[in-house]
């Protein structure tokens, strides 16, 4: 949640931030902000709503141009969107702080600050830290002792960052369960929640560890832990550029993600293995024998990566025999989960800094249990804070709602599938080598289905005015399902649900009525009974008036005889299925928003990484 963008240097502090927020704008778009320091004075501008408008703002009211300059945009947590409560926060008129996360102890701050006479302008947890830090600078202590000062007293999770319109030349921030990363160019640095927001200028780029306080000079970078001793740092280069960033002529990013999933499952699986022919996954650093006592595995996500996790399921037990729990992060810690040293925990996060996700893996730690973080964020906090990790080859993801995040994040978690089996001896080498050839001939059948797309679009127009559409599925179908009615909700601001189509009589069935659109996703045939079923279930709602939209195979013609709208898929096996089966409701989802006029990358009150709990 929150972007956070910082610059120092010798260029226009004002146009690089700003364009640094536009980057992260998925990150929170309920206002923005910025605010400059320099001949030692603070001037801040700050506008409810999308970053154009603080960019009218500031073309109404100019400010000046330094090369000292932090911004923000939000994603309200307290406080509705409004001016008053927009980014940044300033006290005495000489400190102005950007922040992300949630300050749990706020209330009590509040009232012992405006009992010593402090006047808040906003509702905002974030306005406590500025008066904490301005009390502090104005006692004596410089920038970035008063920012540690400020953080002992603070409980939650925060980035901060702050500057002093009277020490125009150091910009200071502070990080606990909230991303950060610096990028460090030739005499200019920047801080940001995101390496997106400074790409164009640099690939350079420290991420900064827990409870840790940068402070930004002409000098330099020094990164100190909260007590003030020296503190370790993570260098690294990012492997994507400004160009994977930009929407390359597509109206929105999310349909220009959904066109990259070819490039990015190829790229995922990319590199997997060695010269005899052997599965490897150099970034697990785990051995064979630790893997070999594993007797229960329990993947812990949110979302879509929660979906994931679903299929997951799946497939794991499938090809390795151990049982498999799926968990919402969110619920994990709180419901006392049976865990102990021969569990291995599986956490899915795109953005490696998901909060509820987090703080499974560290409840999973203190039972002694082994983590495997899967994510497409380098450096990120959740990889660094795991046993080992999967990394995902997606790129950048700027679209909130997800697409080749999901798709990279099946891949993975069958390549961990694939792995277990194999350094347990539960599938012969062929047997996998077998399945690896299916999913490297999945970039090309993902190319198939979009360069098919002409049936899903049009099915998006006929659709356009649906107030409710519902999904069913069996087996690994059935996160499909739940998937394909998130996007939806997500997208097309309309009730959409997904079921097991098992289920339907045991109460759902009741919601069928006249011309409901329903999506149905056949299994393949191999798994006749499953199969047989589900079409079963086609006829039932069939029976009852409603619109079936069928994916299935493209030879299969018991399932097209039962649909209004067939949409065939190429033909796979039934746990890879769902690789191809999304594509089309992302396409689906996608154009259905377009066509009702809504702003598919930043859909209302969502943002793309949740950062607070």
């Amino acid at each position: 949640m929150c972007g956070i963008v910082g610059y120092l240097g010798d260029r226009d502090g004002l146009e690089i931030v700003l364009a640094g927020l536009r980057r992260l704008e998925y990150r929170g778009y309920d206002s923005a902000g910025i605010a400059l320091a320099g001949d030692g004075r603070l001037e801040w501008r700050k506008k409810q709503g999308k970053i154009a408008n603080l960019a009218a703002e500031i073309e109404q009211n100019p400010v000046p141009r330094t090369g000292t300059a932090i911004g923000h945009t939000r994603w309200a947590t307290h406080g509705a969107p409004t001016d008053a409560n927009s980014h940044p926060h300033v006290a005495e008129e000489r400190v102005a702080i950007v922040h992300n996360g949630i300050i749990e102890n706020h209330a009590p701050l509040r009232t012992e600050l405006e009992a010593a006479g402090a006047i808040f302008t906003s509702e905002t947890d974030s306005e406590v830290a500025a008066h904490l830090i301005a009390n502090e600078v104005k006692a004596g202590a410089d920038l970035v002792e008063a920012m540690r000062r400020a953080v002992a007293r603070l409980d939650g999770a925060f980035t901060l960052v702050a500057v002093d319109a009277q020490d125009p030349d150091r910009i200071v921030a502070a990080r606990r369960n909230s991303p950060l990363v610096v990028g460090v160019g030739e005499g200019e640095y920047f801080l940001a929640s995101d390496v997106a927001a400074f790409i164009e200028h640099t690939r350079d780029a420290i991420e900064l560890g827990q409870d840790q306080i940068v402070e930004l000079t002409r000098d330099g970078v020094n990164v100190t832990d909260f007590d003030g001793g020296p503190a370790e740092t993570t260098e690294f280069r990012v492997d994507w550029d400004l160009e994977a960033a930009q929407k390359q002529g597509f109206d929105w990013f999310m349909r220009k993600e959904i066109f990259e999933q070819p490039k990015a499952v190829a790229d995922t699986l990319l590199g997997r293995l060695n010269e005899r022919g052997e599965l490897v996954l150099d970034e697990l650093r785990m051995s064979p024998e630790l893997l070999r006592r594993v007797n229960k595995i329990v993947i812990v996500a949110c979302g879509t990566a929660f979906y994931a996790g679903l299929v997951a399921k799946y497939a794991i037990e499938h090809w390795t025999r151990i049982p498999c729990e799926v968990e919402l992060a969110s619920e994990f810690r709180y419901r006392d989960p049976i865990i102990d040293p021969m569990t291995l925990v599986v956490t899915i996060s795109q953005s490696g800094e998901t909060a509820d996700t987090l703080m499974a893996i560290r409840h999973a730690r203190e039972q002694q249990a082994k983590v495997i973080a899967i994510c497409n964020t380098n450096g990120a906090t959740i990889p660094r804070e795991s046993d080992a990790v999967i990394y995902t080859h997606a790129g950048p993801e700027i679209g909130v709602a997800s697409t080749k995040g999901f798709t990279t994040q099946l891949v993975a978690c069958y390549l961990l599938g694939l792995y277990l089996a194999q350094v347990r001896g539960m599938k012969y080498g062929d047997e996998i080598a077998a399945l690896l050839a299916e999913l490297e001939r999945m970039p090309a059948a993902l190319q198939q289905l979009l360069d098919e797309r002409q049936g899903v679009l049009e099915l998006a127009e006929q659709l356009k005015d649906a107030t409710s559409v519902l999904f069913l599925g069996r087996h690994v179908g059935y996160p499909v399902a739940l998937e394909g009615a998130l996007k939806l909700k997500e997208l097309a601001y309309i009730h959409a649900e997904g079921f097991a189509a098992g289920e339907l009589k045991h109460g759902p069935i009741a919601l069928v009525s006249q011309d409901l659109p329903i999506f149905v996703v056949v299994p393949p045939r191999g798994r006749d009974q499953l199969r047989d079923k589900v079409i079963s279930n086609i006829a039932e709602v069939r029976a009852r008036g409603a619109k079936t939209i069928v994916l299935g195979d493209a030879d299969d013609d018991q399932a097209r005889a039962h649909a209004e709208v067939f949409i065939p898929l190429p033909k796979v096996s039934t746990l890879v299925q769902p690789l191809l089966a999304i594509l089309p409701l992302q396409l689906f989802a996608c154009e259905l928003a377009t066509l009702k006029g809504h702003d598919v990358d930043q859909p209302r009150n969502l943002a793309k990484s949740v950062t607070v709990e």
